[in-house]
């Protein structure tokens, strides 16, 4: 009899460790098939004279989960294509590129739609914060090497109209 009880102590007491047990390796978002690209805006990169530098094909991520998730798990990115990060108010802000396999130029807008700082070449899954030089409404996504290839500078503007 106490050898059954015992038995079934240690039977009920490994599968509650078991049921419990934390799993040590990070669980990652397994996706089957690409995340493909929805257009939802267009916006034009305009100079302070209002020259076009660029017209391009826009995500918008308007909302927190849009927000953290952002291009992550994304294979490519088309030279005219873009996220754009819509906030509620001007804050400094942090991005980092956890799950982001691309390497991307971050180009921060104040309220105003006007370039307050550019981050380039961010590197993929890098959990390094990424910050803002100066408070900060809407953050570009566009891929690396096109902030320079463009010549984008502080002072540049974007023009955004929503489908």
């Amino acid at each position: 009899m106490i050898r059954k009880k015992t038995f079934l102590s240690l039977l009920l007491t490994g599968a509650l460790a078991g049921s419990c047990k934390d799993n040590p390796k990070t669980q990652q978002q397994n996706i089957s098939e690409p995340i493909s690209f929805t257009k939802e805006a267009e916006g034009y990169l305009t100079k302070a004279t209002g020259d076009t530098i660029q017209h391009l094909q826009l995500e918008i991520a308007d909302d927190d989960y849009q927000r953290e998730t952002g291009l992550m798990y994304r294979e490519t990115l088309e030279q005219d294509q873009g996220m754009l990060f819509i906030f509620e108010k001007e804050e400094p802000r942090g991005f980092y590129m956890k799950n982001t396999n691309i390497p991307l130029d971050l180009v921060f807008l104040d309220s105003e739609n006007k370039i307050v700082s550019i981050s380039k070449n961010a590197q993929p899954r890098s959990l390094e914060t990424i910050t803002s030089d100066v408070p900060a409404q809407y953050v570009l996504e566009v891929n690396a090497g096109l902030a320079d290839q463009w010549n984008l500078m502080v002072g540049d503007s974007l023009i955004l109209n929503r489908n």
